[in-house]
């Protein structure tokens, strides 16, 4: 159930509509988008607004460039992108809230697509400034959201012009919400949650949540190794939050009087730098070398975390079980993400570097469900509102 009004609740034929979109999209060296999967997504949106006879006035952000000008992250590759997805001419400013992007805004015709320069090249950005927000309603009628990877963001672009403008949702972000809702209000069970990256901070709120709905939680990545120490296993040089390790130790034992299965790596693939051609091995988790650094869960843990996975209705996939940019560490990542790809299960894979894995092994078709926001998705799980959802107008 989603409740606020969509883009299908307002009548845009001949309206000016301004859509926020996430096209935070990785460039090449040539600066032309490595990765076109954000903007397709909001594709749908896009084209139904042009049917409709709509003004459509595109807004999004690109890297972070702390409210200055970069021209490294100007959004002239994602226009050229966008033009060949639609097969029509997108046209783009150099400026957000100029009287020059006001002029070409009044000169847009029904159907018309302009894309706004970098959002957060304007300080007033980030810090949702009311002045900034007013400017960028003044430019539309009607507002749309379909910037899902953004929405736990307190933004202008996301939060502050809906003060000003009748704000919907677009099909993407609605469908967002729809699918990640599901998982905390009827998964079918056994319902396991694979969660690997870098810090366990980043997954907190989810891990707590998930303890009260999940049957299964496997760790792999960095994460793993803060789990580990908490235990008081010896991890060598391998990443860890010791900020964190008594919340990691309480969540264990939360997991265990719950009957959640809480797996953690029996093995892992240890080098002595983070490198391609440095020296590595497979150790137990128990023989990690001191210097050592874990960059991968090992054989044995995999075929463990593959024979579980066998069984499971729903699965959650957020963060890599490794580094796997770098091939000697990149075989559990892999290998989980088969897994996943070819379960009958229910699959949903919550963005960031874990779609980026799907996405370089070939899988990301053979999910139920890519979300296109990972750090949104994680917030929406934890059961914590999402800023730019709440804005919206209700139903």
């Amino acid at each position: 159930m989603f409740g606020k009004k969509t883009v299908l609740d307002v009548d845009v034929t001949g309206k000016r509509v301004l859509v926020r979109v996430d096209f935070n999209v990785p460039l090449t060296k040539n600066r032309e988008v490595a990765d076109n999967t954000r903007i397709k997504a909001v594709l749908p949106t896009i084209e139904y607004l042009i049917e409709k006879g709509a003004k459509i006035i595109l807004i999004s952000h690109l890297g972070r460039p702390k409210g200055k000008m970069d021209d490294a992250v100007r959004l002239d590759p994602v226009a050229e992108c966008l033009s060949k997805l639609l097969g029509k001419h997108v046209q783009k400013t150099d400026k957000t809230v100029t009287n020059e992007v006001k002029a070409a805004v009044g000169q847009l015709e029904d159907g018309d697509v302009l894309l706004l320069e970098n959002v957060r090249f304007n300080p007033g950005e980030k810090k949702n400034d009311p002045e900034f927000a007013q400017q960028l309603a003044l430019l539309a009628d009607v507002y749309v959201n379909d910037a899902f990877g953004t929405a736990h963001r307190s933004h202008a672009s996301t939060v502050g012009v809906t003060n000003y403008l009748p704000a919907y949702s677009g099909f993407l972000l609605e469908k967002e919400v729809i699918e990640l809702n599901k998982l905390l209000e009827s998964p079918d069970k056994p319902f396991m949650a694979v969660l690997g990256g870098n810090k366990v901070s980043d997954k907190i709120g989810v891990i707590d949540k998930f303890l009260g709905i999940v049957d299964v939680i496997l760790t792999g990545g960095g994460m793993c190794f803060t789990f580990l120490k908490a235990k008081g296993i010896n991890i060598g040089g391998s990443i860890c939050q010791d900020d964190e390790l008594e919340h990691s130790l309480r969540m264990l034992k939360n997991a265990k009087e719950k009957g959640v299965d809480f797996l953690l790596p029996v093995d892992v693939v240890v080098a002595e730098g983070l490198s391609d051609d440095t020296r590595y091995k497979v150790v137990s988790v128990e023989d990690i070398p001191k210097g050592w650094m874990g960059l991968d869960i090992g054989p044995k843990t995999i075929e463990i975390y593959k024979n579980k996975l066998e069984g499971a209705k729903t699965i959650f996939w957020n963060g890599p079980m490794g580094v796997f940019e770098m091939e000697p560490f990149s075989c559990g990542t892999k290998t989980i993400a088969s897994v996943i790809a070819e379960s009958q299960a229910t699959s949903i894979v919550g963005g960031g570097d874990s779609d980026a894995a799907l996405r370089k092994y070939g899988f990301e078709e053979k999910v139920s469900f890519v979300s296109t926001g990972g750090g949104a998705s994680l917030k929406l799980l934890e059961g914590a509102p999402l800023p730019g959802v709440e804005a919206l107008l209700d139903r």
